[in-house]
């Protein structure tokens, strides 16, 4: 007869505990910070060429 082996994932699952509340809130407010961080930096990022070129253009003309 083959041996019976107990599931390892199921013992896991038994340990789970649901966090508190105040460790949710601060998760999502430190996402949230992450998340503006990295919009601010691709929008700076991506638009840079073209307002240094509309820059410079503009600085061209009123010479």
């Amino acid at each position: 007869m083959a041996k019976k082996h107990k599931n390892p994932f199921k013992e896991l699952e038994a340990s789970l505990h649901e966090a508190p509340p105040e460790m949710k809130q601060k998760v999502m407010n430190d996402i949230a910070a992450a998340k503006l961080i990295m919009d601010m930096a691709s929008l700076f990022s991506i638009n840079l060429g073209g307002a240094l070129r509309k820059l410079f253009k503009t600085l061209g003309e009123n010479n």
